[in-house]
């Protein structure tokens, strides 16, 4: 398998494809890098000689996208802001529920998690009450 930018990415799907496997990167962007860098995209990934993956690699970092790692923090440090500043979108993701103006009442599954069971409520058993002697 091929490694660029320490993801390895599927050695037998065409290489426009298998550049989306990289965190930030889509169709569209798969296919302007590759135009870019003159590769064929319907090229196999195993079928990329070494100095092809350089390419690549010295495209993405040179290129001023952030994909990997640098978009995850800069996501997860956008996040953390809006829950410093008590945002209300901030407070949806302290939460774990929807951010964006979605229904909770029903469906939301995906952000609240499985269901939890609904506890009856159960009614003490009074004690028996001891028969008056006659």
């Amino acid at each position: 398998m091929p490694r660029i930018l320490g993801v390895d990415i599927p050695k037998e799907k065409r290489i426009e494809i298998s550049l989306t496997y990289l965190y930030g990167i889509g169709r569209v962007t798969s296919n302007r890098l590759l135009k870019e860098i003159n590769i064929d995209p319907s090229k196999r990934a195993k079928d990329l000689n070494e100095e092809e993956i350089a390419r690549i690699t010295n495209t993405l970092q040179k290129g001023g996208l952030r994909v990997e790692g640098d978009l995850r923090r800069d996501i997860s440090q956008n996040i953390k802001r809006l829950m410093d500043i008590g945002s209300w979108r901030g407070s949806r993701h302290k939460k774990g529920l929807p951010a964006r103006g979605q229904r909770t009442r029903t469906n939301a599954r995906t952000r609240k998690g499985p269901r939890k069971g609904t506890m009856a409520i159960v009614k003490k058993a009074e004690p028996a009450k001891a028969k008056p002697a006659k």
